[in-house]
């Protein structure tokens, strides 16, 4: 009879230990596996593809990625926004890991499409109470960081770097850069917006018809932009335009001009009538 009962204890207790004994295995198990990744999956190479501008090394740099950190631990986000913040003209980056122990980075570069021009020296603009530093009154606050050179953009405006003088990108003039850094967004006086939001739609839209080479100049008004097109044409368009439409429009009032006054034919389109698509005036 005491052996039994003996026996039924033992019994208890094995059933008593065995959920405790099973979580002790998994935790050994997830123990040894994170240790197992620890020293076996480490960065050994850092390979990088789609650079023209930069070199591989300046990417590695920027990217922050050291010979031997881990590659499990590695946060693929941040070290693309470093990439980004510190290579202006890097957009798209993609991170993947090649076991056991690369890394590859691939990059898109943008191409700086635009050069906006500073505004002439002395030129000062005013920020509404609670935008740009802060002010103590409700007057306006004087903010003093005006572009002082040109700086080129890429087509969604983000600021590349000042441009050289040798630069063939098109001029940009009618809108006032403030506080430019390269790796930023182009910011512009709030008065302005309009205006800055009518240069990226236009930008965008010739980048989609493949126009971009063909224009050399763009400068924005209260009412419109005028464009030098084909270094034959002044084109003027209301500043809320579909430019998308509008650019079609160009395209074929260009071709019939060509067609009847020859292809050497300048002069002024006016896109700006609402009777009429395009209006051509010959030089």
């Amino acid at each position: 009879m005491a052996s039994a009962r003996n026996n039924r204890r033992r019994r208890r207790g094995r059933g008593r230990l065995g959920p405790l004994f099973k979580l002790l295995c998994v935790l050994a198990v997830v123990v040894a596996l994170t240790l197992g990744a620890t020293v076996f999956f480490q960065v050994e190479t850092v390979a990088v593809s789609g650079n023209n501008r930069y070199t591989e090394e300046k990417v590695v740099q920027a990217s922050g990625i050291q010979l031997g950190d881990n590659l499990f631990h590695m946060n693929k986000n941040q070290v693309a926004r470093q990439i980004r913040q510190q290579l202006p003209y890097i957009g798209e980056v993609t991170i993947r890991r090649s076991w056991p122990s690369t890394i590859v980075i691939t990059v898109t570069e943008w191409d700086a499409v635009a050069r906006v021009e500073a505004p002439p020296a002395g030129t000062v603009v005013t920020m509404p109470e609670g935008e740009g530093e802060a002010s103590d009154s409700s007057v306006q606050e004087e903010v003093p960081k005006v572009a002082t050179e040109d700086w080129l953009i890429n087509v969604k405006g983000k600021l590349l770097e000042p441009a050289p003088a040798d630069s063939t990108a098109i001029l940009v003039s009618g809108i006032t850069p403030i506080m430019p850094r390269a790796g930023t967004m182009l910011a512009v006086p709030p008065e302005e917006q309009v205006r800055y939001d009518a240069l990226l739609a236009l930008l965008d839209g010739l980048e989609e018809r493949g126009m971009m080479q063909s224009v050399s100049a763009i400068r924005l008004s209260s009412t419109q932009v005028e464009m030098r097109y084909l270094d034959r044409f002044d084109v003027k368009m209301p500043l809320n335009s579909d430019f998308i439409y509008k650019l079609r429009a160009l395209e074929a009032a260009v071709a019939e001009a060509e067609k009847s006054l020859g292809e050497q034919t300048a002069g002024t389109f006016d896109l700006t009538q609402e009777e009429y698509t395009a209006v051509y005036s010959p030089d």
